[in-house]
């Protein structure tokens, strides 16, 4: 048997061990792809708890894993999302433990405006469902508002836009708070400013305003996209001051114009819908006043009506009272009479009655029975006498005191009227004074502001020609010409003097014929009207 030799292993190639091939393959693609640019559809968006984000970016033929640490993250223009196109900027690494390699992201921003506007409905759609945009939880905006918070650039044409339409409209505090409207840092500051105003307290040093207006001026979907921030959505929902939403122009749309109480078409126009226009609410306070004096003349004139009537029907109390006594002395007439009937008829019926007594009672003398009937008859009328003559003094001393009081009621109560009427007009007067003085001031400051001597006393000083007429251009002077310097208190004659190396003088204007002197009017002619 023969033994066969081992083969031989020599050779010039170095063995790498596992770990120095990865680590060498891991410099080689960071040397290499040190700086990758990819255009790729995101996929498997994993938020960790760390703070860092995992995901694929792939297209339609391959697919590629990323990372994005968790200091790069606050730095994204845009919240990596399922299905999300994007552009990214990183570098190209390896994980040596498992043997692959991925993309470090430092950057990552939409891939046009297609993909921004898909990013918008989502949130849309997802903030709707939570019912951020119900119209039962917006708050209705005061009426007439005393301080008024602006959030918005404070070098911009729209904060000055903003403060003119509140100055002309309704003259109130307005507390600006300056932010940036566009780029990476305008959510978080808007967001900011919003929460600051909401812990503003009432009674505090700094006013609580009572309406707050986020303004910006139009631009691009990309240029307006720090207002479509879901963050800043959530925190102008859960404010508690009102809010008017004036982002772009009429036709741009942000996701706050969902959530806020009011959206306005431009920051003027929200400037329009958060105040009232003074005038017109003075305006109506003078209509209401003048319908109120009016209604109020109206019911004096029904009240005096009432007592006039009232005193015409009081006149007859005396005609009333004199029936009443007639009315009395004939009852008390048949009064006397009815009682001799009365005695008559109880005169039969003692007779009817005595016929049937016993004989011995019959026998009695007539004479007694005589006397006791003209005794009960004499009682009877004694005590008529007397009622009547009660009643008639108690009539009397009735009519003694009714009638002094019902003549002189109606005097008392129209006195009474007029006092009241006389304090009502008093107020009315001065009220009605202190309006036209107020008017009467504010035409004599009118008349200040444009009156042409006015700026003479601050140093300005107005220029003539010869002929009188004012100048309004200089250019229209030439050399030589004369003119005259009005000052406010003298006025002082100059020359004009040609400059070295000025422009050449315009050519002169065509000369205006000069109008025939009029002739002077005749002392007894007419004046004509025209």
């Amino acid at each position: 048997m023969t033994d066969l030799a081992p083969e031989s292993t020599d050779s010039n190639a170095k063995p790498y061990s596992v770990s120095e091939l990865a680590f060498a393959l891991k410099r080689t693609l960071e040397d290499a792809y040190g700086f990758v640019r990819l255009r790729a559809e995101l996929s498997k968006v994993t938020f960790h708890g760390n703070g860092h984000v995992y995901l694929t970016l792939k297209d339609d033929r391959a697919a590629i894993d990323g990372v994005v640490w968790k200091g790069s993250v606050r730095n994204l223009s845009v919240r990596p999302e399922q299905g999300l196109e994007v552009i990214v900027t990183g570098k190209i690494t390896t994980y040596p433990a498992g043997s692959r390699y991925q993309i470090v992201i430092e950057t990552m921003e939409a891939a046009g405006v297609g993909a921004l506007l898909a990013q918008l409905e989502r949130l849309k759609a997802k903030m709707q469902a939570e019912g951020l945009f119900e119209a039962s939880r917006k708050r209705p905006l005061p009426a007439m508002p005393m301080v008024v918070g602006v959030i918005t650039s404070p070098t911009g044409a729209v904060i000055r836009d903003i403060l003119h339409r509140i100055r002309d409209r309704w003259p109130c505090r307005v507390i600006v708070w300056p932010v940036v409207v566009q780029g990476d840092a305008a959510a978080a500051q808007v967001g900011n400013a919003i929460q600051r105003f909401n812990a503003l307290a009432p009674d505090g040093p700094v006013p609580r305003p009572d309406v707050l207006i986020v303004a910006r001026g139009g631009g691009s979907v990309e240029d307006l996209w720090a207002f479509n921030d879901e963050g800043l959505a959530r925190i102008v929902a859960a404010g508690t001051i009102p809010l008017i939403s004036a982002v772009g122009h009429e036709t741009d749309t942000t996701l706050i114009d969902f959530v806020s109480d009011r959206r306005a078409p431009t920051p003027t126009a929200a400037a329009e819908v958060a105040t009232p226009v003074l005038a017109e609410l003075r305006a109506a306070i003078g209509d209401l006043s003048s319908r109120l004096h009016r209604q109020g003349g109206r019911v004096v004139e029904d009240r005096r009506q009432r007592v006039v009537h009232a005193s015409r029907s009081l006149d007859r109390v005396p005609d009333l009272v004199e029936m009443a006594a007639q009315r009395f002395n004939l009852a008390a007439s048949r009064l006397a009479a009815a009682l001799n009937r009365n005695i008559s008829i109880h005169d039969t019926q003692l007779i009817r009655t005595a016929s049937r007594l016993s004989p011995a009672l019959l026998q009695r003398p007539q004479q007694v029975r005589t006397e006791r009937l003209a005794g009960v008859a004499a009682r009877l009328a004694a005590g008529l006498e007397r009622n009547v003559a009660v009643h008639r003094g108690e009539l009397t001393r009735l009519t003694a005191r009714l009638t002094p009081a019902l003549l002189q009621r109606p005097r008392q109560q129209q006195a009474e009227a007029l006092s009241r009427t006389a304090l009502r007009l008093r107020p009315a007067l001065d009220r009605g004074l202190e309006r036209m003085t107020e008017r009467l001031v504010s035409l004599g400051k009118l008349h200040a502001s444009v009156d042409p001597s006015a700026p003479l006393k601050r140093g300005f000083a107005r220029v003539h020609r010869a002929d009188g007429s004012l100048v309004r251009e200089g250019a229209t002077l030439r050399s030589g010409d004369g003119v005259s310097l009005v000052f406010a208190d003298v006025a002082r004659q100059a020359t004009i003097d040609g400059t070295p190396g000025a422009a050449p003088e315009p050519p002169p204007a065509p000369a205006r014929p000069a109008r025939p002197p009029r002739a002077p009017p005749s002392p007894s002619a007419q004046g004509d009207l025209f």
